[in-house]
């Protein structure tokens, strides 16, 4: 667990240092070279609060109030769409908020779906391989989520909360027929919308053909790449980047990590992926000796959504993925993101706490076993 907190804690002065480097040039910085950084560092400080939070309340209290966390999500996703209190930003109603405090309120349906799939599967543990009560009922239950998410125009939040959806319920023992049916159908869902929004599929084409549409569409990641390029393997030096100087759009958020590439060199983009996955082994080891089926679940959905949003992140900006707007955790600018992943860390902290030790005695070992299922 020390070593979860100290990667997490070089991830995060990481972010802060990258974004004092790249945000002066943002144009909602309005000259202020410290707008970002200090928003950034606002959010931190109720991160680490909400960390210290999930840390030291016992995770069974959420076993209990997991509906109150739902609900929630439920009304702040609403509220998108409320006049004078969600915020339509670049064709999209993703936030909600009044003067420099904006939410957005899918961050909060990743861990309020993840709270509800571990009670659900803890509470029929029996009944997990049946069609109604394994797959049907969990899967509509957060589908009212998903449906709001996507009624935002967030594409991307919708599939990661849905790919963190499968992947707690394959753990949990549900039927491996209906989760890959269920995964072929999502996946051909989000790209049918795709082709219904021009924005979206003028991505899906820059993706395909990036040279064709480099000045258009595709300029993000064209740009990306020449800022990963040109950073070589030692970069440029900290604060010497150039794509940030306006060539680069959104350089101090979703796409940070070319920026790091450019000033700090492929040796810093390697430690950061790295970094990822030490977060992973990590995560999965808590999960592994949770104490019971609801520890679990729920630290393993907590680890896998934050690393299903990394992955996406790096291979959006590598241009292994299409174009899709997703902060890189820990490190991109995003206070509600930065918030909500903080959280997830201080909830396994509380796991790891009341866990079995690694070095478990039999009789705890063969517990564990009972309790997980295949991973």
């Amino acid at each position: 667990m020390h070593i979860l907190l100290l990667v997490i804690a070089g991830l995060v002065t990481l972010g802060i240092v990258m974004l004092f480097s790249t945000s002066a040039f943002a144009q909602q910085a309005h000259g202020d070279v410290y707008y970002f950084v200090k928003r950034q560092c606002f959010w931190l400080g109720i991160g680490l609060a909400a960390c210290t939070f999930g840390a030291l309340v016992d995770y069974h209290f959420w076993q209990k109030w997991w509906w109150v966390a739902f609900v929630f999500s439920l009304i702040a996703l609403a509220l998108c769409f409320a006049p004078h209190i969600g915020l339509k930003i670049n064709g999209s109603r993703r936030w909600i908020g009044v003067g420099f405090a904006n939410f957005q309120p899918s961050e909060l349906a990743k861990i309020a779906s993840i709270f509800f799939l571990a009670w659900w599967y803890d509470r029929f543990a029996p009944r997990t391989r049946e069609f109604f009560f394994g797959f049907v009922f969990p899967i509509s239950i957060v589908a009212v989520l998903l449906a709001l998410i996507v009624v935002e125009v967030d594409l991307g939040a919708t599939a990661l909360i849905g790919a963190a959806m499968v992947g707690t319920m394959f753990v949990a023992g549900s039927s491996m027929r209906y989760l890959g049916a269920c995964a072929g159908i999502g996946l051909a869902g989000v790209i049918f919308v795709a082709t219904k929004i021009p924005e979206r599929m003028a991505r899906f084409l820059a993706f395909l053909h990036p040279e064709q549409y480099r000045l258009t569409e595709g300029l993000q990641q064209w740009q990306a790449l020449i800022a990963i390029g040109s950073g070589g393997i030692h970069g440029l030096g900290l604060g010497n980047g150039r794509q940030k100087m306006l060539y680069l759009p959104e350089a101090h958020t979703d796409f940070i990590f070319p920026m790091i590439g450019e000033e700090l060199g492929l040796v810093f983009t390697l430690l950061v992926v790295a970094s990822y996955l030490v977060i992973c082994v990590c995560g999965f080891l808590v999960a592994m000796n949770a104490r019971d089926r609801f520890g679990m679940l729920l630290a393993f959905g907590f680890i896998t959504t934050i690393l299903l949003q990394a992955a996406v992140n790096i291979g959006m900006t590598t241009s292994l993925l299409p174009n899709k707007g997703m902060p890189l955790p820990f490190i991109s600018f995003g206070g509600s993101n930065l918030m909500i992943c903080l959280f997830m860390v201080g909830v396994l902290i509380n796991i790891h706490r009341h866990g079995h030790p690694v070095a478990a005695p039999v009789g705890r070992v063969r517990l564990a076993a009972r309790v997980t299922p295949r991973i």
